[in-house]
């Protein structure tokens, strides 16, 4: 079972959601936030699996509050606006996902399972928009020696990441098998001091480009 999170400020858009992830199979909404604070508490009692976070809200804003959560719980933030600080801070934040609000239900909750599953999911609409403003900034300085820690087959995987293969992906393609995947992303996301494998395929862009 998926327990999951809702953090909005507007009680008409908590209820729709609750209704969505509430009739989904394997889906439990374990708390209800109307503001990035309560968000935090609740994340902090009730350890949710994934906490759905808008990024206007009062008290402590979206971005904020999952800077507080990433580590606890896997954020998938959904919201409104379709704006780059509110994307960058957020992935920047350790945000697993970033959806906007104009997503049919389906896609949501696949979306959930997705990064409950430890996978990335990043709206189409902002994607290519995302990559392309990461790719074309200059390689971090600090980067390098950290890459340094990596061992071979996990700089594959870490690459791999840049690319936005899902874990079935790269196992298919370093032929081996899912979970061992899932433990090279862990210990990638481990050496290099990351929040989410979003970061990690950030990182990736930013220091390996496209040779």
């Amino acid at each position: 079972m998926i327990r999951v999170l809702v953090a909005d400020d507007q009680a008409a858009v908590r209820a729709g959601l609750v209704l969505i992830l509430g009739a989904a199979p394997g889906i439990e909404v374990a708390g209800e936030a109307a503001d990035g604070e309560r968000a935090v508490e609740l994340a902090r009692e009730l350890r949710p699996d994934v906490v759905l976070m808008d990024i206007r809200m009062p008290r402590l804003d979206g971005v904020s509050a999952t800077r507080e959560i990433a580590g606890i719980a896997d954020v998938l933030v959904l919201t409104t606006f379709d704006v780059d600080e509110y994307v960058f801070g957020a992935l920047r934040a350790g945000a697993a996902g970033f959806l906007l609000k104009d997503v049919d239900a389906d896609r949501l909750v696949d979306a959930v399972r997705t990064v409950a599953a430890g996978e990335g999911v990043i709206a189409p609409r902002v994607t290519r928009r995302l990559i392309g403003a990461f790719a074309s900034r200059p390689a971090p300085a600090a980067a390098a020696p950290r890459l340094d820690e990596l061992t071979p087959r996990e700089r594959e995987v870490f690459a791999c990441l840049g690319e936005g293969l899902t874990n079935g992906q790269i196992a298919a393609r370093l032929d081996m098998a899912e979970t061992t995947t899932k433990t090279h992303v862990s210990r990638i996301l481990a050496k290099l001091e990351l929040r989410s494998r979003v970061q990690a395929a950030i990182l990736a862009q930013e220091t390996l480009g496209s040779g």
